[in-house]
């Protein structure tokens, strides 16, 4: 029988025979690396730069102009000449100056009534939300036409809504009828605050299900079934499961949500009425000022309004900004952990 060992020196050592590279190689080899990242570096700024150009044409030059004409007057008699000014005076910080001093009353009553709104209005629509998110999930017959009955009043212009809610809460309308007692919804109060809250929020609530419901489909079911075994109920599969695994689209719908209610205007304005204290917002403020020929002032109630937005906006991204760009695995970029305190889960699914 023929020896078939083969001897330890004609083992060939691939580390000592493989050619080692050159430190001209290795030059050569950074540099092509480099040119790559720089070209794919160019490429990423040319298909970026037509989304910054439509931004900059679309959102800086109008915020940047309303702020040039912040710091203008309104065309009056000019005091020098004793005519008519063809031009707006320029009057600096002016504008600012009056909406924090003659007119602090006005501004702090519409800033207060736009939180409250905003608040109020998400808080309820992120619970119904939910609620129907949920409902539209579960498989039953007739699902389709809940779901399109759902999400209708989230296709009705907003305008439409303001009148048929208006058609509602009149002191002969079906609001009044339902309760027993006559109130007057469209006046001013505190029922004035309740009937706008009533009305975005039947007409908002289905954004924020439509959304949630997105999250829950793309939930594996194996976890469910996971959980099930574990003896887990349906309320402690909600809480530990489901609310986890839909917060980054759950805070998504949020932060559209508030944005949209802090720039309310149409409904309050439709549903109850110009300059009414109890549902004037910072929007209609500056609404206000604009139609009465004032573009200065309505341009400062807009940059003020701009501020608030985008402060009440960075604030949401900062404090909840890993769970809005979670990355899909159950860690968030600060890398904790969601919380799954399922017992046994990983001995069962295994």
């Amino acid at each position: 029988m023929a020896k078939t060992e083969i001897p330890p020196e004609a083992v060939i050592d691939d580390d000592r025979t493989r050619p080692r590279s050159t430190p001209v190689k290795r030059a050569r080899r950074a540099r092509r690396q480099s040119g790559a990242t720089a070209g794919s570096g160019r490429m990423a700024a040319l298909l970026v730069s037509p989304t910054l150009l439509v931004l900059s044409i679309v959102v800086l030059y109008p915020t940047l102009m309303a702020l040039n004409e912040s710091l203008y007057g309104p065309k009056g008699l000019d005091p020098k000449t004793g005519f008519i000014s063809p031009t707006e005076p320029f009057v600096g910080l002016k504008n600012y100056a009056d909406i924090f001093g003659a007119a602090a009353d006005r501004f702090w009553n519409a800033f207060w009534n736009t939180t409250f709104f905003a608040v109020v209005t998400v808080g309820l629509e992120t619970v119904i939300g939910v609620a129907m998110a949920l409902i539209m999930h579960k498989a039953f017959r007739g699902r389709a036409l809940v779901r399109a009955g759902i999400l209708v009043p989230w296709a009705v212009p907003t305008a439409i809504s303001g009148l048929l809610w208006r058609w509602i809460f009149n002191s002969d309308g079906i609001a009044n009828a339902l309760i027993g007692h006559q109130v007057l919804w469209t006046t001013e109060g505190f029922h004035a605050k309740v009937a706008v809250i009533v009305a975005e929020v039947w007409k908002t609530a289905p954004f924020i299900g439509l959304l949630v419901l997105a999250g829950l489909q793309v939930i594996p079911k194996e976890v469910y079934e996971a959980a099930r075994i574990d003896g887990s109920g349906a309320l402690r599969q909600f809480w530990h499961i489901t609310l986890p695994l839909v917060k980054p689209a759950l805070l998504v719908a949020m932060l559209f949500r508030c944005m949209d209610a802090l720039r309310m205007f149409d409904l309050p304005y439709i549903l109850i009425g110009a300059q009414k204290n109890s549902v004037e917002t910072l929007s209609m403020l500056a609404q206000n000022e604009a139609s009465n020929v004032r573009f200065g002032p309505a341009s400062a109630y807009a940059v003020l309004l701009f501020l608030y937005v985008f402060l009440v906006a960075l604030a949401f991204v900062r404090l909840l900004g890993a769970d809005l760009v979670g990355d899909g695995d159950g860690r968030p970029k600060n890398g904790r952990r969601w919380r799954m305190p399922l017992a046994r889960r990983t001995e069962v699914t295994a």
